[in-house]
């Protein structure tokens, strides 16, 4: 069995978001996601492959596709395959979230 300490494995960096893998197989990946005030990820898609967003501290902003949505600790946003999507952190204090795909990108091609 594998298992992990999020807190632990949690990182935060001054100039961008921090991302802090926690499993990986050819199947699937989850890591952990770290934004400080003001930090954010920039939108981006995954033709292929679905994420899921688990926002586990702090307040925040995810977009899929057209649609914006506040989240907060207990919130789970999907975003499927080929839709563009990002996470962003307005403040005032840390956001932490994990992510994670399935099908794994690196290996469904």
């Amino acid at each position: 069995m594998s298992a992990k300490k999020i807190k632990d494995a949690t990182q935060f960096k001054k100039d961008r978001m921090a991302k802090t893998n926690l499993f990986e197989t050819e199947r699937f990946f989850l890591d952990v996601y770290g934004l400080e005030p003001g930090q954010s990820q920039a939108p981006h898609a995954h033709e292929g492959a679905d994420k899921v967003y688990v926002v586990l501290e702090g307040q925040g902003r995810i977009k899929v596709g057209g649609e914006v949505s506040p989240v907060s600790p207990g919130d789970a946003v999907h975003a499927p395959a080929g839709v563009e999507h990002s996470l962003e952190n307005p403040g005032p204090a840390r956001l932490v979230a994990l992510a994670f795909m399935a099908p794994h990108p690196k290996h469904s091609k």
